[in-house]
């Protein structure tokens, strides 16, 4: 991280600073206030103190991805330079271009990885557009001052009713029936084909994709049971079950909302498909270790499971064509060879609702981190904020100082800030990571480097950062 892109000493700063005005090519143009209007009355403006880390046109953002136009206008209106690529990038092109980057936005394909971000000596930020952020090492990034955000919510709704959808084909055998009119083929039955009103959803994470599925799912008639680490209070009717083998035992559809952690790989496998229903239904739309594959073939061909849906998988392409194949997965083929089993490529957040919703949260984000050090959202950093500052308050910096969470550093840091007048201080910790967030007001640019030069030879020192 570079300390001299967060204390720009260029005249274009210094011009500003001293008539105090924002840098923001995009903010609205305000003329240098005067002490006093002409009635004799101090002058009063409540609008908030945009603080740039440095030139605004400076910050460099890199989206991958083919992140929502929502999130790119919201970045690109702020003058960053936003750098927008449709895909994601081999391991050699992504080092290549991180280096030289403050913000990176990525979806769910692209692998920020200790050897990738080792690279990124500017990188102040990461945007997940999407749900999940198992593909970012997270320890690493905050050990290094990197904050990583994401969308926890916006696609819930879109992942809810796929997975009701899904249950109805599953139920009616429509992804086979629509197969075989394809090939010109007219087949109609109704054995195993069942209504949904009056089965069981086992409904495995009761989070903001269960709790969505199980209001959806009871609106259609069925009854619905989850399970879940935590104690949740139900929705409606839903009941929650003790264990996992409960729920398998008892639900007619299992649907799968958990996070990809070593304790849900291969949540569901041989010795819980025994555990289900002979005929029961499973969905996954959470990740694609939660299920074993093999496992999953072998209870289908042995008639165990009557029907599956998966939209994720243990290895997915890097890009859309035709890589869905055996030497990705080497049970493709066996998988796809099924009854009644519906494959879609990842896209239960795949709609133009969620991913309009989930730009425009995610830019959000980035833009208070960036220009107001607010974390409130982030995963691997402690949620700071404090309010914004205003013009009335032009001559004030906001002092950000990230660091290792030991003994004796607010004490060092009260050293350093003690010659001025700190109007406004808050401090908190998340593991071996703290983050610190002052307002000291009466400070030119010359008081500004000195804080920030004392601050950076701190021992404790992760990343410090001096908005204004």
């Amino acid at each position: 991280m570079s300390s001299a892109k967060d204390i720009a000493m260029s005249a274009a700063l210094e011009r500003s600073f001293s008539n105090n005005l924002s840098v923001s090519p995009s903010a609205t143009f305000h003329s240098p206030p005067s002490s006093f209007l002409s009635g004799g009355l101090p002058r009063r403006t409540t609008m908030p103190k945009p603080l740039k880390p440095f030139n605004t046109e400076d910050i460099k953002i890199l989206l991958l991805e083919n992140v929502n136009q929502t999130g790119r206008d919201i970045l690109t209106a702020q003058g960053y330079q936003v750098e927008f690529l449709k895909t994601s990038l081999p391991e050699d092109q992504l080092i290549e271009k991180i280096r030289d980057v403050h913000v990176i936005g990525i979806r769910s394909k692209t692998k920020l990885t200790e050897k990738v971000l080792r690279e990124a000596k500017n990188l102040l930020v990461i945007g997940c557009f999407c749900i999940g952020t198992n593909q970012v090492d997270l320890e690493y990034a905050a050990s290094h001052g990197i904050a990583v955000f994401n969308s926890p919510f916006a696609n819930s709704r879109s992942v809810a009713e796929l997975v009701i959808a899904e249950i109805i084909m599953l139920a009616r055998q429509l992804g086979d029936r629509s197969n075989e009119m394809h090939r010109g083929t007219w087949n109609k039955v109704s054995s195993k084909c069942w209504e949904i009103r009056g089965k069981t959803l086992g409904i495995v994470g009761y989070g903001h994709i269960g709790s969505q599925l199980s209001v959806l799912a009871e609106s259609m008639g069925m009854s619905v049971i989850y399970y879940d680490v935590l104690t949740l209070m139900a929705i409606g009717t839903a009941k929650q079950v003790p264990t996992l083998q409960a729920l398998l035992q008892e639900a007619d559809f299992v649907t799968l909302h958990v996070p990809e952690t070593p304790e849900t790989k291969n949540m569901i496998s041989s010795k819980e498909f025994e555990q289900m229903k002979t005929g029961a239904y499973l969905i996954n739309a959470s990740r694609g270790t939660v299920v074993d594959i093999p496992a999953l073939i072998k209870a289908m061909r042995g008639g165990k499971i009557a029907g599956a849906a998966l939209d994720v998988y243990p290895h997915e392409p890097a890009a859309n064509g035709d890589y869905f194949n055996a030497q990705l997965n080497q049970w493709g083929e066996e998988l796809r060879g099924l009854n009644n089993i519906i494959l879609t490529p990842h896209i239960g957040g795949s709609t133009e609702e969620a991913q309009r919703a989930i730009g425009v949260e995610v830019a959000d984000a980035l833009v208070r981190y960036i220009n107001q050090g607010s974390t409130v959202g982030s995963v691997n950093m402690p949620e700071v904020t404090m309010r914004s500052l205003t013009l009335d308050e032009p001559n004030h910096a906001r002092v950000i100082y990230i660091h290792r969470n030991v003994p004796g550093v607010l004490r060092k840091v009260t050293e350093i800030l003690s010659g001025h007048n700190v109007d406004r201080q808050i401090t908190d910790s998340k593991g071996k990571v703290a983050y610190l967030m002052a307002d000291v007001s009466t400070v030119n640019t010359d008081d500004i480097k000195t804080i920030h030069d004392s601050l950076d030879l701190l021992n404790s020192r992760i990343l410090t950062r001096v908005l204004y």
